[in-house]
């Protein structure tokens, strides 16, 4: 008789699927809101129960966080939360410094490729009176990533567009922090007002100048918050 391989259905490879895709985001979540703080150790078992899942799907999801560097396999024990690595993340926002003041340069210029109703839509956002700001941090920092990555599309570098984006992918576990304090939110709005400001009048260098100031500031917040955020998070596992 001939031999036949056992497949699963369509639909069942689709539910699978998903329900690791789930269990990803859910860690995702718990690594950048200090469930699971770094260090932590566990179990797929443990993820397993509490997710109320299998461990396949479990597993899938841990092995997609360890290849993004945010878990890694114990030898026979387990799984452990990694260190943020702050090297790393200066690296990205080196990178990213590089990418959003290149393209800033070249939103001043009278180039073709510009995307002109990309870069006024920004104006709806931010360029609106202080009583119609959010203060809703969760929505401000969804807008303060969009607006990097409009200001790099819109300079019309498709491949700029793409590294920008997989390094904010990278550095957002982070990054969100910056908008959990009021004053920061304040502040976010005041700068990429001046930055689209400059922008729109054409001022490159002043535009680049306001932008370098406005990430390395959020870099220095961001760091503050998160070893705090940790602390904190330890402390409290502890009692």
């Amino acid at each position: 008789m001939p031999h036949t391989v056992k497949t699963r259905p369509a639909a069942e490879d689709a539910a699978f699927r998903t329900r690791a895709d789930e269990v990803y985001a859910q860690l995702k979540r718990d690594v950048a809101e200090f469930s699971l703080v770094p260090g932590d150790r566990f179990t797929e078992g443990e993820i397993s129960e509490r997710l109320g899942v299998s461990r396949t799907p479990v597993r899938q999801a841990l092995f997609r966080l360890q290849q993004e560097g945010y878990v890694e396999v114990l030898f026979r024990s387990g799984w452990r939360v990694l260190p943020f690595d702050f090297d790393q993340f200066e690296q990205l926002y080196d990178l990213r410094m590089v990418l959003e003041t290149t393209a800033v340069h070249r939103l001043c210029e009278n180039d073709r490729r510009i995307d002109r109703h990309l870069l006024d839509s920004l104006a709806d956002t931010w360029l609106v009176p202080v009583a119609q700001r959010s203060a809703d941090g969760v929505q401000v920092a969804q807008w303060d990533e969009a607006f990097h990555c409009a200001l790099v599309a819109a300079a019309g570098n498709a491949e700029m567009a793409r590294v920008h984006r997989d390094v904010t992918d990278r550095i957002r576990i982070i990054r969100r922090l910056d908008f959990t304090q009021q004053p920061r939110i304040d502040a976010t709005y005041d700068e990429h007002a001046k930055i689209l400001k400059a922008v729109r009048a054409n001022r490159g260098e002043q535009a680049a100048m306001l932008l370098r100031a406005h990430i390395e500031t959020s870099q220095s917040e961001v760091r503050k918050i998160t070893l705090h955020q940790v602390h904190m998070a330890r402390t409290a596992s502890r009692r």
